[in-house]
């Protein structure tokens, strides 16, 4: 509304310009029809046909006998008002205007002076200057960093849990921006620039936002996309008036996220949008390590692809610092929930710790994730705490998907896919060295109509031969569970995410980790963002011949076919088993890791703990109905069948 206001007014001003310029300049009036010559004037006067005259200067406006008005013109007659007294004609003179000789230069000059102010206006509208933050039309060439002042920034390390090593490298950073004389006096220089790498979400840029936060300095903040336009030197002009202003605010921290979006490789393509983004780089470089000094001026960056970037921003005097900031090992899951179940109320049956131990893999960003739905779940359930029934439900809609409650499965598709997932998890309770069965269900969650869902014992560094083989006969077991027990011709669609990937472990296993006797110990695999002959990146030629080609694919099928076999194998064993879980299944939808061991154990399975004896088989055990659909989480899933689309 403001702006629509600002809008109206000012095109009443112009509007307004437009016309006492056009009153001022338009030229002379047009004469009118009753305009008379000064004889013609004279004429009437003497025949008693004029009866009132007004007289401005030399201007008369007259009216006749009959009525009507006219106007004329005199010479200068010095006998007029003679005439005009002789013939009985009424005279009225205009009295003279005391005006200044300054008021009169003021109003003849005031539209010309409008006219220069609305330029100005419009001049400091598009440099920027007429807009909160400086952003007009021509306002591109100036820096987007948001600036953060020592008392915005509420964030302090006791805020950051789980990167203890990040935070001990930028732990001196702090001390310097404090008290920088203590390590100027002998000889020190504190890094020009600090480089933050990690996987997504594990806390990069909480970590920047700390360190501003612990040292009292003001913090520019920045994405690498602010710099890069369609116009060429747009972003190395921005990159300069950053600086710019980061040297008037020294000491300070800018930190620029995502700066491979600007810090990619030089001379990977030809065209403009490569000519800007490397004009952008180039300033870049300048600015942190040039004649002209920034000192007080520390730079952090982020980002996930630290192989794409230019070597010469990593050279030391730019960035001469690089902190891996990476994912959270079990204690610093559990100092991570600590913090974020700060600021919710949880109960005094939530166990961190247990948490921690069955969510590896998870960032920190997950796990604030995981903590935000389970006090949605305690909301929906209309509970004053959070406890540790709710962190597990929260704990399987992020690693499973959100349950789908209301779809409606026939009874032979519910039966399908119950020995679809006992077959995943009987084979991975067989396998050797593979990760214990955490939970089966046939309730559809997600993009799938059943999980089963495998959970490692402990966070894993490195992956064995053996792992990875086991990883494969379980990942064949869904399917031919389906073989086994329906026949060939009945097999579903179902064990399409399987397939696929365990043809990506197969093939990985030949290329890329020597794992064939054949093959070797050579890579074989093809990196998109390798250097080619010319250095150019994407786009490489072959480097392989058509026989090893074939070979690989001969040895991927060897792999392939050696687990099926062994998969199959295991079912036929244990076909009693397969059949009770399957029973169980479809009774109770769901069944953990304890009523696992009972079946494999060949023995009764005890209901769940919220199980009622009256509850109709196939209801399942009691959870919140989730209606919306996602996209389901394959990060600790092993096997599951998929919705047929």
């Amino acid at each position: 509304m403001n702006e629509m206001v600002k809008n109206i007014i000012m095109w009443v001003v112009i509007a307004g310009v437009l016309m006492s310029v056009f009153n001022n300049f338009g030229g002379q009036q047009k004469k009118s029809n009753n305009t008379l010559s000064y004889s013609q004037f004279i004429n009437s006067v003497n025949a008693g046909q004029v009866s009132q005259v007004y007289i401005d200067g030399p201007k008369i406006i007259g009216q006749t006998t009959s009525g009507e008005r006219f106007t004329t013109r005199s010479p200068g007659d010095m006998h007029l008002v003679d005439d005009l007294l002789k013939n009985g004609v009424e005279i009225v003179a205009k009295e003279p205007e005391e005006t200044s000789a300054l008021m009169s230069i003021l109003i003849s000059w005031f539209p010309m002076l409008l006219l220069i102010g609305v330029w100005i206006f419009f001049m400091r509208q598009m440099q920027g200057g007429g807009g909160a933050g400086g952003r007009g039309a021509m306002s591109f060439g100036k820096s987007k960093a948001k600036l953060l002042t020592e008392d915005e920034i509420k964030v302090t390390f006791d805020d950051v849990a789980g990167i203890q090593e990040a935070k001990e490298e930028v732990a001196e950073i702090v001390e310097f921006l404090r008290e920088p004389g203590k390590f100027q006096k002998l000889g020190g220089m504190i890094p020009r620039g600090i480089l933050m790498t990690g996987s997504p979400g594990t806390g990069k840029t909480l970590l920047a936002k700390a360190i501003a936060g612990e040292a009292k300095v003001p913090f520019f903040s920045i994405s690498g996309s602010d710099f890069v336009e369609m116009f060429v030197g747009v972003g190395a002009s921005r990159v300069r008036d950053m600086f710019e202003q980061a040297k008037k605010s020294a000491p300070c921290i800018i930190f620029i996220d995502e700066i491979d979006a600007v810090g990619r490789a030089r001379g990977v393509g030809i065209g403009g949008g490569n000519d800007e983004r490397e004009q952008t780089l180039n300033q870049l470089l300048v600015e942190m390590d040039g004649f002209s000094g920034n000192e007080g001026v520390i730079v952090i960056a982020a980002t996930n692809r630290p192989d794409v970037l230019d070597p010469a921003l990593l050279r030391p005097g730019r960035f001469d610092r690089q902190v891996v900031v990476p994912l959270p090992d079990i204690r610093g899951r559990e100092q991570i929930l600590k913090v974020h179940l700060k600021k919710v109320p949880a109960g005094d049956s939530v166990n961190p710790n247990v948490i921690a131990r069955g969510t590896p893999g998870f960032s920190g960003a997950d796990l604030a994730n995981l903590v935000n739905e389970a006090a949605l779940f305690a909301a929906r359930a209309n509970k004053k705490v959070v406890d540790m029934n709710d962190m597990e439900n929260a704990k399987d809609k992020v690693l499973m998907g959100a349950e789908r409650r209301s779809m409606v499965m026939s009874e032979d598709e519910k039966k399908c896919t119950a020995y679809h997932e006992s077959g995943h998890a009987i084979v991975g309770r067989l396998v050797p060295e593979h990760d214990p069965v955490y939970k089966v269900t046939i309730i559809p969650r997600g993009r799938a109509l059943g999980v089963t869902m495998f959970l490692p014992e402990r966070d894993q560094i490195s992956i064995s031969k053996q792992k990875l083989e086991s990883q494969l006969s379980s990942l064949y077991g869904g399917r031919l569970a389906e073989e086994i027990i329906f026949g060939e011709e009945a097999v579903t669609t179902g064990a399409s995410n399987d397939i696929e990937r365990a043809s990506a472990i197969a093939r990985n296993m030949v290329t890329q980790w020597g794992f064939s006797e054949k093959l070797g110990a050579l890579n074989y695999g093809e990196d998109e963002n390798a250097m080619g002959p010319m250095g150019y990146s994407g786009g490489q030629t072959k480097m392989i011949s058509d026989d090893t080609t074939k070979l690989i694919d001969e040895e991927v099928r060897v792999f392939i076919d050696r687990n099926y076999d062994r998969a199959e194998q295991l079912l036929k064993d244990n076909i009693d088993i397969l059949h009770s879980m399957a029973e169980s299944l479809i009774k109770y939808e769901t069944l953990d890791s304890d009523q696992l061991d009972e079946l494999m154990a060949r023995t009764a399975v005890s209901p769940p703990k919220d199980w009622e004896d009256n509850d109709e088989p196939g209801t399942g055990t009691k959870t919140t109905t989730e209606k919306e659909v996602e996209k389901k989480d394959t990060k600790s899933t092993v096997g599951g069948r998929a919705e047929q689309t």
